[in-house]
């Protein structure tokens, strides 16, 4: 299993993957974010399912890049879902004889030279696709279900990318306190609008171990200082020892 988070607000893309690969017992760190810039040319991609699938995936993709200029990035989103494809018709059948679903689900966030704002998509084992917009400002892939609570109640498209990362940040928290397929060090990736510049940030465990401390303590005393007046009709019903 793995998590990783794409967001985007007005400001720009903020995406968030952790690097834990599980085989067996045997455990292991390895990037899941691919990030791929030039001239007016910015992508990043994120996966979650199949290492081998990813890996050989990626590689046609690059090799289409090199004889081809994207100028949207949905152009670049269904050349991967087709190399996706691809890949499913050499290895599918040979994976499901020996016990393994083809699986790998697929975040794509960037800007190309002829896209108006970035853009973020979401790209299905199948190769289609639903784009990000409007009322839905992130999307997760993976073990998704421990961290979404607080990307809900906080984000919106008017949100800071600070905001965003330091809420992405939380959720992937939450999902690795709650998880043993979900672990540090985790990969970060930050895009501005309009600028065809993306940066890249590796954070360690004890990187961000004050900032997790500091959140579950911010939590405890949350908690104890919401208001207890409407518990007073249910344990008035409990009864009183003599």
């Amino acid at each position: 299993m793995t998590y990783c988070l794409g967001i985007k607000v007005k400001e720009g893309l903020v995406a968030i993957a952790d690097t834990l690969i599980t085989s067996g017992t045997e455990t292991s760190s390895k990037k899941k974010i691919f990030v791929e810039q030039k001239d007016n040319f910015s992508l990043f991609i994120m996966t979650s399912g199949l290492r081998s699938v990813r890996d050989k995936a990626v590689v046609y993709f690059r090799e289409i890049m090199e004889g081809q200029d994207f100028n949207k990035l949905y152009k670049a989103v269904n050349a991967f879902g087709q190399q996706v494809k691809r890949v499913a018709e050499e290895d599918k059948e040979s994976l499901e004889k020996a016990g393994f679903k083809f699986d790998l689900n697929t975040i794509i966030g960037g800007q190309l030279k002829d896209d108006k704002e970035h853009k973020l998509f979401l790209l299905y084992p199948e190769g289609n696709w639903v784009e990000l917009g409007q009322g839905a400002p992130y999307v997760v892939i993976g073990n998704s279900g421990h961290g979404k609570a607080i990307l809900n109640r906080t984000l919106t498209e008017d949100s800071s990318m600070r905001l965003a990362l330091k809420t992405g940040f939380l959720s992937f928290d939450s999902t690795r306190v709650s998880s043993n397929n979900v672990d540090f060090p985790i990969d970060v990736a930050l895009y501005k609008k309009d600028s065809f510049s993306m940066t890249e940030q590796r954070y360690e465990r004890s990187d961000l171990q004050d900032i997790s401390t500091q959140w579950a303590e911010e939590l405890k005393t949350a908690l104890e200082n919401i208001s207890e007046n409407w518990m007073e009709t249910a344990f008035a019903k409990l009864p009183v020892k003599d």
